[in-house]
């Protein structure tokens, strides 16, 4: 029954935000680099922030995504709006089925997936990134890309470990990828703090960006 009602609660879910997200005018800045790797259709490891995930996944199709979702009750209501919006989802966390899940984004990076990969999840705290993300660039040969979202509307949700917002109605989003850093070597340790750090100001600049972006076009207006 809680699976049901998963899947029930997940497809309402998708209804709302195909509605809403439709509404939005979304501009993406992208360095040459990934443009380039996207056309040769070479996978990617796609970095953010937890709180920036639902903007980000109205991209599942432009970007071919694979990501992870919990294996919880909430977890199933996001893996199936997730696909429903064209996304590619292995189940598990960090704390929870996590070499099962990482065997998945494995299979599907091989496919020609992009993996979209909260560096702060699950569950925080917030902004600080976990070695996960370094060790799935390792093992999939992938560099990594970091994003920055910005809008000019949207709700917030400050109680919330990771402040995620969602942008309102007809808001103006500007989506700022910056990078890539390498793929990650054998020789390098996924808990690495000075790879923790780099990936850390790489996507604080993206932030950065991306809300500069908003602020110069508000000026215009």
């Amino acid at each position: 029954m809680n699976k049901l009602k998963g899947l029930v609660l997940g497809f309402l879910v998708w209804i709302i935000y195909k509605i809403i997200s439709i509404t939005w005018r979304v501009k993406i800045f992208e360095p040459t680099s990934l443009k380039s790797e996207l056309e040769q259709n070479k996978s990617v490891v796609l970095a953010h922030f937890h709180g920036d995930e639902l903007v980000l996944i109205s991209l599942v199709k432009k970007y071919r995504i694979a990501t992870m979702t919990s294996t919880s009750k909430d977890g199933e209501i996001m893996n199936t709006a997730l696909k429903l919006l064209g996304a590619k989802t292995s189940r598990g966390s960090s704390t929870r089925g996590g070499i099962g899940a990482l065997k998945g984004l494995l299979r599907l990076s091989k496919m020609g997936h992009n993996i979209s990969f909260a560096v702060d999840g699950p569950k925080g705290p917030l902004f600080q990134i976990k070695p996960g993300v370094f060790e799935l660039s390792r093992l999939t040969h992938t560099n990594i890309y970091s994003c920055g979202v910005f809008c000019d509307r949207a709700w917030h949700f400050p109680k919330s470990w990771n402040k995620t917002f969602f942008p309102k109605p007809f808001a103006l989003i500007y989506i700022y990828w910056s990078g890539p850093l390498s793929a990650i070597s054998k020789e390098q340790d996924p808990r690495s703090a000075n790879l923790a750090n780099s990936l850390q100001n790489q996507l604080f600049d993206a932030r950065r960006n991306a809300a500069n972006f908003i602020a110069a076009t508000s000026v215009r207006i």
